[in-house]
């Protein structure tokens, strides 16, 4: 399965400019810029929100490790 992947690998040059061509025609020269800022205001929320998260499980370690030295002086 790994080697699959090794296999396809990533796009080169030609490959980007047929896709990029595709998507020029699927979404014409007026939707790109829509589609863009969709997509920059999708990983900005993804960003965000991975954000918040990484902030509870820290705070929430820190939490723990502040019961566990208050039982050890208690």
């Amino acid at each position: 399965m790994n080697s699959l992947f090794i296999l396809l690998g990533i796009p080169g040059g030609p490959e980007l400019i047929i896709i990029l061509v595709v998507v020029l025609l699927l979404f014409g020269g007026r939707k790109i810029p829509e589609l863009a800022r969709g997509i920059g205001k999708g990983i900005r929320e993804f960003n965000r929100a991975k954000s918040s998260i990484e902030d509870e499980i820290k705070e929430g370690i820190k939490e723990e490790e502040k019961k566990k030295v208050d039982e050890k002086a208690g």
